[in-house]
């Protein structure tokens, strides 16, 4: 009962307040929510029976509905719920999109939290890696010719011109000397100087000139083999240092999937060591090239998006383990994003004819 004394100021009559039981709430993370929701109902309970009778007219201060302090305990326990799905929420990373499993560009899951799975596809570290180790075993080839050969590569097909992995050269007059007519790629695949490309990219060469990474002068090729038919050559360099030579690892083109990531590099219009990089579109296509020896057939080729141009022509096709699948060949120059590769399952079944007599330690 609050009342004013004779001074005028308020004064309350604590023996006419009823005392109250007053219940804490403490949360503890520790707890779950089974256990919580058990605990705060007993509370209630309790709380329930100290409650006066709504037929008790002489104090009967919750018949027009419930009190404050059921009201208050309610809100609590609801609080307390909500705060603990929340708890239980973050706890498990439900709200936030940095749980799940996360699939790395080698395939290999890395776990975190359960919930969400997702996929990454990291190449950019990948590729850095695969032109670093395999730029060096790449090489470009020029093809000197006399004037005479020369006659013959005026052809204008897909990939260039026979014998021009690169746009050739028109000869402003006759000279007894080699002049240089094409340029094209090819690439170490022995550590003794063996080079595998194109056989369009060494025809009809009065003298091959290979510039290696690593030396300031290019050094004298000289064909071991090659095959019209599969457009491929060996060629052979001395090292003068007697030093090795560094080498690519032919993989396996069967093992290789459509959309898997690829790699070429190549010299493209002069441009050397220039690395392109896509897909593996398709495999197992056939082609019919134009020449001046009729219709020049290719099958099985590898299909890729990844830019190949004129003076690509030889080069490997690298998959990201760096291995060769192919043999870089050709290009579609009406449309864009169409070239072509040797599959290394083509190349495997005719190395060794190619080389015919050469000892070679490994490929």
């Amino acid at each position: 009962m609050i009342a004013m004394n004779e001074n005028n100021t308020l004064e309350t009559n604590e023996t006419d307040r009823p005392s109250e039981p007053v219940t804490v709430y403490h949360y503890d993370s520790a707890k779950n929510l089974s256990t919580m929701k058990a605990s705060y109902e007993n509370e209630l309970a309790a709380m329930s029976r100290t409650q006066p009778k709504q037929g008790d007219d002489h104090d009967n201060r919750g018949t027009d509905g419930p009190s404050f302090k059921t009201l208050f305990a309610s809100f609590l326990v609801g609080a307390m719920l909500i705060g603990g799905l929340s708890y239980a929420a973050d706890k498990q990373n439900l709200f936030s999109g940095n749980a799940g499993t996360t699939t790395s560009a080698s395939g290999a899951p890395s776990k975190q939290n359960s919930g969400v799975v997702m996929a990454s596809v990291g190449t950019s570290g990948n590729i850095a890696d695969v032109y670093e180790k395999a730029n060096p075993a790449v090489v470009k080839i020029e093809n000197y010719a006399s004037q005479t050969n020369s006659a013959r590569n005026g052809t204008n097909f897909l990939f260039g011109g026979r014998g021009n992995g690169q746009q050739r050269q028109q000869l402003q007059q006759r000279s007894s000397e080699p002049v240089l007519t094409g340029s094209g790629t090819g690439f170490f695949f022995n550590i003794d100087g063996y080079i595998l490309t194109n056989e369009h990219v060494v025809a009809d060469a009065a003298e091959l000139k290979v510039t290696v990474h690593g030396y300031d002068e290019p050094l004298t090729a000289k064909v071991v083999g090659s095959s019209y038919e599969l457009d491929l050559a060996v060629l052979k360099v001395d090292s003068p240092d007697g030093k090795t030579f560094p080498a690519l690892t032919l993989g396996d083109s069967d093992q290789a999937s459509i959309g898997d990531w690829v790699i070429a590099i190549g010299n493209p219009y002069g441009l050397d060591h220039t690395i392109t990089m896509g897909v593996l579109s398709a495999k197992e296509r056939p082609i019919t090239i134009a020449d001046e020896q009729g219709e020049h057939k290719y099958e099985h080729l590898l299909q890729t998006d990844a830019s190949i141009n004129s003076g690509n022509s030889g080069g490997p096709l690298l998959n990201e383990q760096g291995e060769v699948i192919g043999i870089n060949t050709a290009v579609n120059s009406e449309a864009q994003g169409i070239g072509f590769a040797i599959p290394t399952s083509t190349i495997k079944n005719v190395l060794e004819e190619l080389l015919g007599s050469s000892q070679v330690k490994s490929f």
